[in-house]
């Protein structure tokens, strides 16, 4: 049975020793890890399982997600990227282990753009205003500040010409930076977005990468999902994945090199190792 709680201050730390090189056939000895958080710092997965319909996905995991960063859950397709934020937002049920949230934290889940039916009849002002329902309530009167987050998450990502605009008139990408602008204003210490820019054009990425680093900059846990490795390398903080469990996580550039990628993707196999 899993458990979510809330940080109260206490840091568990993973202690992690030097091996000799594995032996011929054996998984590559992955780079250490750098120090262990607490999830004062932001997120904290320990010994996580999850899956859909009795099938596993997600194994063992355990991780460490930072606050003030912008982290890349990276790996290939099947990997398990997808389930682990779902876990964290609390939209997908883990089967063990303990996710450890920061205090009084809702996280904010932006899924993509595809998932969202294109019938809805709603502007793009009404899908950011969603995003204060956290703190208002549905249907509630929003207030002057509310909008102010509004109008703001809109000029951010150069949709507020587009704030009158029925979702179902707007390409892939201006629906995907309103619901990112959803995201942002529920002013979350963990934002989490699940491949917010798979099949955008160059603008979309930009405009979405850009918000994504100054919610990091204002102190979130940014979190995205990713199988893009040029896009992981350009985060703080990197999560590998392979198979429903970590690989390894850090530094991208301690995180990203030729042994690991090699090992996540199946690809060692054709190398002889």
């Amino acid at each position: 049975m899993t458990q979510t709680r809330q940080d109260t201050g206490a840091t568990s730390r993973r202690h992690r020793t030097a091996s000799a090189d594995p032996p011929p056939g054996a998984a590559p000895r992955m780079p250490e890890a750098g120090p262990a958080r607490s999830a004062a710092d932001g997120v904290a997965l320990d010994d996580v399982s999850a899956g859909y319909d009795g099938a596993p996905v997600l194994q063992g995991v355990s991780a460490r997600i930072p606050r003030g960063a912008v982290t890349a859950v990276v790996g290939p397709n099947g990997a398990g990227k997808s389930t682990m934020v779902g876990v964290i937002a609390g939209v997908v049920p883990a089967t063990s282990g303990t996710v450890t949230l920061p205090p009084a934290c809702r996280p904010a889940l932006v899924v993509q753009h595809s998932g969202v039916p294109e019938q809805l009849p709603i502007t793009v002002r009404d899908v950011a205003r969603m995003g204060r329902w956290a703190h208002r309530g549905p249907w509630r009167r929003l207030r002057r500040d509310d909008h102010r987050l509004v109008d703001d998450a809109l000029g951010h990502l150069g949709i507020a010409d587009l704030a009158r605009r029925r979702l179902s008139t707007l390409s892939g990408g201006q629906r995907q930076r309103a619901l990112v602008a959803q995201g942002l204003v529920q002013h979350s210490a963990v934002l989490l977005l699940d491949e917010p820019t798979a099949g955008l054009d160059v603008a979309a990425q930009d405009a979405i990468a850009t918000a994504l680093r100054r919610a990091a900059d204002d102190g979130a846990a940014a979190v995205h999902v990713t199988h893009d490795l040029a896009d992981a390398d350009r985060a703080d903080h990197c999560v590998l994945l392979t198979g429903g469990r970590v690989v390894t996580e850090g530094r991208p550039a301690a995180v990203l090199t030729h042994e690991t990628v090699d090992h996540a993707w199946g690809l060692d196999r054709y190398h002889g190792r």
